[in-house]
């Protein structure tokens, strides 16, 4: 396993980190707790020191996971939570104000729920699940990340950028308020490398890159006979003729990556680890499987050239957020 700082903090954390939405137990159907925690155990065993959760997930299942795990190993683990908006509306909506949203004693009570969650006195990184450049000359977000990290209980702070809308950080990042930021990119969404990242690189900002998978479209397994199993939330993201889109998609990828060394998900936690402003990747890893093929992408190192050529072609705009 490889590590890098995360922006300015000076954190240390491992370049593959572990996202932990799918163990909360809501949206992602079939974990189970015994099988998550041997796969976030299976984790620390490989070298990973990064794990990125939110109150959200499972209503603060997920935290009680990751805080069993973090409290009953010697490694010392960064943890990253967030902060679900007030009014649990998931992107930020144009026009709805931030005391609706994230009102100062909001942000603090949700800092000190999740503690409680983890076990733990202090968080690595705080972020605020949804973001609107309408907020940024807000007077309560602004206080309550600086009073979180004077009192200690929260040691770098940041965002998670709204789905597929890189460039609406742009600003926030400009202020030198926030120390990280976390973003959807993969093979198909590469708008980050266009404006966010440059600015990231330049005001040393770490940088998480969720979604690299695709919510599993870029696993190669997603076809049009895939089913999910009921109140998977993957059901509205491939609904209607999105898993034929993907399939198409996915074989014209792995046509053209004929000569490239790795299956399909390695190749694209790979891409997304060959980015300079990436800090770290968080796939899902419910299975232990899951989690030995992924860390094992750390030691392939960055794609080359020729490789990274290709992929630039396999860009896709869409939002099967919507």
């Amino acid at each position: 396993m490889r590590y890098r700082t995360l922006g300015r903090t000076r954190l240390r954390i491992s370049e593959v980190g572990y996202g932990a939405w799918g163990i909360g137990g809501h949206l992602w159907v079939g974990a189970t707790d015994e099988e998550s925690l041997a796969a976030l155990r299976r984790s620390v065993e490989l070298g990973l020191t990064f794990i990125d959760t939110a109150l959200a997930y499972g209503e603060g299942h997920s935290e009680k996971l990751v805080g069993q795990l973090v409290r009953g190993t010697r490694r010392k683990i960064h943890v990253a939570t967030k902060v679900p908006p007030k009014n649990y509306i998931w992107p930020a909506r144009p026009g709805v104000g931030i005391g609706k949203v994230y009102p100062y004693d909001w942000i603090v009570g949700c800092t000190e729920k999740s503690l409680k969650n983890l076990g733990l006195e202090t968080i690595a990184l705080q972020q605020l699940h949804v973001w609107n450049p309408e907020w940024i000359g807000s007077d309560s977000w602004r206080r309550a990340f600086e009073d979180l990290k004077k009192s200690g209980k929260v040691r770098a702070v940041g965002v998670s950028i709204n789905d597929h809308q890189p460039d609406s950080a742009l600003e926030l990042i400009e202020t030198g308020l926030i120390d990280a930021v976390q973003v959807i990119y993969n093979i198909f969404d590469q708008t980050p490398e266009t404006r966010l990242f440059p600015l990231c690189i330049k005001r040393n900002i770490g940088v998480l890159a969720r979604v690299p998978l695709d919510e599993g479209g870029l696993t190669g397994t997603v076809d049009e006979e895939t089913k999910f199993p009921r109140g998977d939330f993957r059901n509205s993201y491939f609904r209607g003729t999105r898993k034929k889109q993907v399939a198409r998609r996915v074989a014209a990828l792995q046509q053209d990556l004929a000569g490239v060394d790795g299956t399909l998900p390695e190749v694209a936690l790979r891409f997304c680890l060959s980015q300079e402003a990436v800090t770290t990747v968080i796939p899902g890893m419910r299975k232990p499987r899951n989690v030995e093929s992924s860390c094992a992408v750390s030691d392939g190192g960055r794609l080359g050239a020729e490789a990274l050529a290709i992929l630039k072609n396999h860009a896709w705009n869409r939002n099967f957020y919507d």
